[in-house]
């Protein structure tokens, strides 16, 4: 059966990330649910009364944590993984160019060129590393308590449960951004994404 010679042309697409990519995003993502769900059920009284069993949620909150940085550690035995940290790691003219234009709420297209990663996505990339990094040492100060004395203790849980706070709200809003990009999402699920949706949103990719 062949095509109609006005039926419209198929979108070409483009690889974005690779499985291990993906893997490692998807991963991590369920291992952060498992520790933003917990401990909203550890410290949210009314969730706290649904929980028959609280030194299990503790456990699975402990270990969930613990192994959070696990996926991102395998991952850097992927080229492309490593690659795409250099990306985010990277700022440039153009980046800071962005985040003017999303501090003055300037959607034009012209306004926020990106590479593979806009600037939005190298900062929270940025800030969530950082975020997990300070949540595992201060969970393990909470953890070991013999270890510490009491001062360090207190501080530590101040921390952990005010950036907690903080984390939560900071991936609602990653995830709100990604429901409203059907493309982007169909890039981490399927690893491929449209040319057109690249040059649109990613004009200094070089794919």
């Amino acid at each position: 059966m062949s095509l109609r010679a006005d039926a419209p042309p198929i979108p070409a697409r483009i690889r974005r990330f690779t499985r291990a990519e993906r893997w490692v995003h998807r991963t991590t993502a369920l291992l952060m649910g498992v520790c933003v769900l917990t401990a909203a059920f550890l410290y949210v009284p009314q969730l706290a009364q649904l929980v028959g069993r609280r030194d299990l949620v503790v456990r699975v909150h402990e270990w969930a944590g613990l192994v959070l940085p696990v996926p991102v550690l395998a991952g850097l035995a992927s080229r492309a993984f490593r690659a795409d940290l250099a990306h985010l790691n990277r700022f440039g003219p153009h980046d800071r160019r962005w985040l003017r234009a999303a501090l003055r709420r300037d959607r034009r297209r012209e306004s926020r060129p990106a590479g593979k990663f806009n600037a939005g996505q190298k900062v929270y990339a940025a800030w969530i590393a950082g975020a997990t990094l300070v949540m595992l040492g201060t969970g393990l100060l909470m953890w070991f308590t013999h270890l510490t004395p009491l001062v360090w203790r207190t501080s530590a849980t101040f921390v952990h449960d005010w950036l907690a706070l903080t984390v939560g709200i900071v991936l609602a809003g990653h995830i709100g951004m990604a429901l409203g990009d059907p493309e982007a999402r169909r890039g981490m699920r399927t690893g491929s994404v449209s040319a057109d949706w690249a040059d649109r949103e990613h004009p200094l990719w070089r794919r």
